[in-house]
């Protein structure tokens, strides 16, 4: 348990420990950071406002970081709320710029990024008149005025690795992670499940190469991993790596083969290459977590996971590089992974178990 602080804003009032019980009902450099405002309101109805503090990847990741961002600008432009961020360049930066966010007087601060769990947790422990919320991280110990938000992405990813062993034309493909961890072993493990699915309904023995970045900034590193996967004859890579991944998506592009994107659809940064992306709906989140927050039906306290049966994960629609028997087939995968029929495994045991069960 975090040691009690001082608050760092005037605390009003006395504070209720509230669990809140309501879930999502549909998703349908230095210690320099950088602050960023999406503008467009006016004063008058800047009412709310809500700041974000991005992991080390920044805003312009084409990942988790800015999809966040975007919802937040939904919000702005929805609700005419006052939204902006905080860049963070390495994460001994976290604390000071919740800190900052405080310091502006945030009604709400969004952490993105499981990296920045203990810090969030010890900000909202010590500003308790302050809203919280994180991206990718669960608490064991609850807080009044703290909210964790999760992706069961090991759905998407599933799909992902069942199109991608479908799709193959050298029975190798590969698999970039970016920091190791629970969030991205659920789209490690989801994936090679897929990649098991495929290869026992057709009886093909596609295999997986995995490594990781240690980075979700480090393009060039991402890169560098890609491009000896490709060489080593991967047709196909995914990436799970936020900003390093974008390396993977140029390595495809010089490699002329495919890489399969994440978060959002990244097609467009390779239309030719990008073939597929798990996607992993965080603008829809941090729009729908926001609003209730605001409007008081979620008090913090409380764990959101969300997948398929929120409709906050799945694949892009359009589907250009693939066969439209093998896209079909993922969704109607997905749909028995809605019913519970598949249940995708997010770490090493639960995917080793289920290898068993194939």
């Amino acid at each position: 348990m975090l040691k009690a602080e001082i608050t760092r804003r005037n605390f009003l009032g006395a504070t209720a420990a509230l669990a809140a019980t309501a879930g999502l009902a549909g998703c349908g450099g230095g210690s320099a950071s950088t602050t960023e405002s999406a503008g467009g309101a006016g004063a008058d109805a800047a009412s709310y406002k809500i700041e974000m503090v991005t992991d080390t990847g920044g805003v312009s990741d084409q990942s988790f970081n800015q999809s966040s961002w975007e919802g937040l600008q939904q919000l702005e432009s929805d609700k005419g709320w006052e939204v902006s961020y905080i860049e963070s360049k390495q994460e001994s930066d976290y604390a000071t710029n919740l800190d900052k966010a405080v310091d502006d007087e945030a009604n709400l601060v969004w952490g993105i990024g499981f990296n920045m769990a203990d810090a969030v947790a010890h900000s909202a422990q010590t500003n308790p008149d302050v809203q919280f919320a994180i991206i990718d991280n669960a608490y064991d110990e609850s807080q009044s005025n703290l909210t964790g938000v999760t992706f069961r992405a090991q759905e998407p990813s599933f799909l992902v690795g069942y199109i991608a062993a479908r799709t193959t034309k050298t029975n190798k493909i590969g698999f970039v992670g970016g920091i190791t961890g629970v969030v991205i072993d659920q789209f490690d493990y989801g994936y090679r499940a897929g990649v098991d699915y495929a290869n026992k309904e057709a009886g093909t023995s596609v295999e997986v190469q995995g490594q990781y970045a240690d980075s979700f900034s480090d393009a060039a590193k991402g890169k560098a991993i890609a491009s000896k996967m490709f060489s080593d004859g991967c047709d196909i890579v995914f990436h799970a790596a936020g900003g390093a991944g974008a390396g993977v998506i140029e390595a495809a592009k010089e490699a002329n083969q495919y890489a399969i994107g994440v978060d959002r659809d990244q097609n467009y940064l390779a239309p030719d290459n990008v073939i597929t992306s798990a996607l992993k709906r965080v603008d829809k989140a941090i729009i729908e977590v926001s609003t209730q927050i605001e409007a008081g039906t979620l008090k913090g306290g409380s764990n959101i996971e969300l997948g398929f049966k929120e409709d906050c994960v799945g694949i892009p629609e359009k589907h250009d590089l693939i066969a439209d028997d093998v896209y079909q087939a993922a969704l109607a995968l997905s749909e028995k992974i809605k019913d519970g029929s598949i249940v995708p495994p997010m770490n090493k045991d639960s995917y080793d178990k289920y290898v068993a069960s194939l």
